[in-house]
């Protein structure tokens, strides 16, 4: 009975604390000049010193999350950096925007067969994309940001959209962390310089791990050096629960930086 209560405590404790992590996030909306809006949450370095330049984090959900609550896209992986000790050892701005139901980061044309899996990506981003593209350069504006440390990470059709976004802006983010997501192949020449490590699970039914497979081979044979974790034993969430909670990602990533040989 006592080992019953005990478990229960650390329940309630662990729901506590995450529930103060997806606090720190504030809740905002983003409005461009024609009114067009996205609600997004913003996590600020604990200790916030406008004298002081910050990395900045970007956070695409997946299709799960889509919504208007400004709550669902906190779900999965982007609390890890509201953890106290996380927030001590890496000083950053996270922002977590949320497409509406039926959106889309990337309006990629997907095809596959037995040997191959392609995806071609639009001229123009989709809404979404585009509104957290203005998103991004008004909080740099706003707020005391290291240009040269933007990151880059999101959940399947954030994993997408993490691929979409860098081939867009090659030269916008110091690195990128696609988990289980897939990009254009014709344009992966455009990301042999970038720092990307993406992350997968083999047994994965939702994406098939063969568009990361397929993204990371073009970008190697482009000249590139993409990172990439495949998970034998996980399937879609497993992929992003592995890959997030792996202390050596957040090591690389926040190491790197334009302009840097690192």
């Amino acid at each position: 009975m006592k080992k019953i209560l005990v478990t229960i405590g650390f329940l309630f404790l662990s729901f506590g604390i995450v529930k103060a992590q997806i606090t720190d996030f504030e809740p905002k909306i983003y409005t461009d000049s024609t009114g067009e809006e996205i609600k997004y949450r913003l996590l600020k370095p604990a200790t916030y010193d406008s004298t002081k330049s910050y990395p900045l984090v970007l956070f695409l959900h997946g299709a799960g999350e889509r919504g208007n609550d400004n709550y669902s896209q906190l779900k999965w992986g982007v609390t890890h950096f509201a953890e106290p000790k996380f927030r001590e050892q890496y000083p950053a701005f996270v922002v977590a925007p949320q497409m509406q139901e039926e959106e889309v980061w990337s309006q990629l044309i997907t095809s596959r067969d037995t040997t191959t899996f392609t995806a071609s990506m639009g001229e123009t981003p989709t809404r979404p994309m585009r509104l957290t593209i203005e998103l991004l350069e008004q909080l740099q504006n706003k707020y005391s940001v290291d240009a040269n440390r933007l990151y880059v990470t999101g959940i399947s059709m954030g994993g997408f959209g993490t691929f979409d976004l860098i081939q867009r802006f090659p030269n916008k983010f110091a690195a990128a962390v696609p988990v289980c997501g897939g990009g254009d192949l014709t344009r992966a020449f455009m990301l042999k310089d970038m720092p990307i490590w993406a992350f997968h699970g083999t047994e994965d039914q939702v994406v098939d791990p063969g568009f990361s497979r397929s993204m990371v081979e073009a970008i190697h044979l482009a000249g590139g050096a993409p990172g990439y974790t495949e998970y034998p034993d996980e399937g879609h969430i497993g992929a992003w629960v592995q890959a997030y909670r792996n202390p050596h990602l957040y090591e690389w990533m926040f190491s790197k930086q334009l302009n840097s040989e690192d």
